[in-house]
């Protein structure tokens, strides 16, 4: 399993946007983000939106994935409002297909998810497509459970939370 320790995240950058548009046109990111170019646009667009922090994942200082965290109570109307005030959404996607079912994910999900537990945040939800077994089963590994099935802009959700630990909780 990898080593926790070897991910960094650093802020998307201009520079990052034709790496990650290669990475988008990959099938397996194709099959849950849809046409390349209108990921891209929404990435752009995050950039510049106050409730989502895009990010890249680096291991070892190469680039290897994607993930976004976002405050559902900073987007007006957004479904997941009804969730305790301070939770934040996540989303992941690793670029290179080669690194795709060797722990990469739920690895960094966890180190993430920590990083958001330890700054404050008392839940981190995530909502993958429950067609999206694979991605499942590493939130799952990353500590996540189930608690709900919703239907979002982006078609079905299957709502998952992690909760703080008790003793990071303020």
């Amino acid at each position: 399993m990898p080593s926790r320790s070897r991910y960094s995240f650093r802020a998307v950058e201009a520079d990052d946007l034709p790496m990650l548009g290669e990475w988008l046109k990959q099938p397996h990111l194709v099959e849950w983000w849809g046409d390349p170019a209108e990921a891209i646009a929404e990435i752009k667009e995050a950039m510049d939106d106050i409730a989502t922090e895009p990010l890249i994942v680096e291991l070892d200082g190469t680039p290897i994935a994607y993930l976004q965290s976002y405050d559902p109570h900073l987007e007006d109307d957004h479904p997941y409002q009804d969730q305790p005030t301070g939770t934040l959404g996540i989303d992941v996607s690793i670029g290179d297909p080669d690194l795709i079912g060797k722990g990469h994910g739920s690895a960094i999900i966890r180190d993430f998810v920590d990083q958001l537990f330890a700054e404050g945040a008392p839940r981190v939800v995530i909502d993958p497509d429950p067609a999206n077994k694979r991605a499942i089963r590493a939130y799952e590994k990353a500590g996540f459970t189930a608690f709900d099935t919703r239907t979002s802009i982006y078609g079905p959700a299957l709502m998952m939370k992690r909760d703080a630990p008790e003793e990071s909780r303020p």
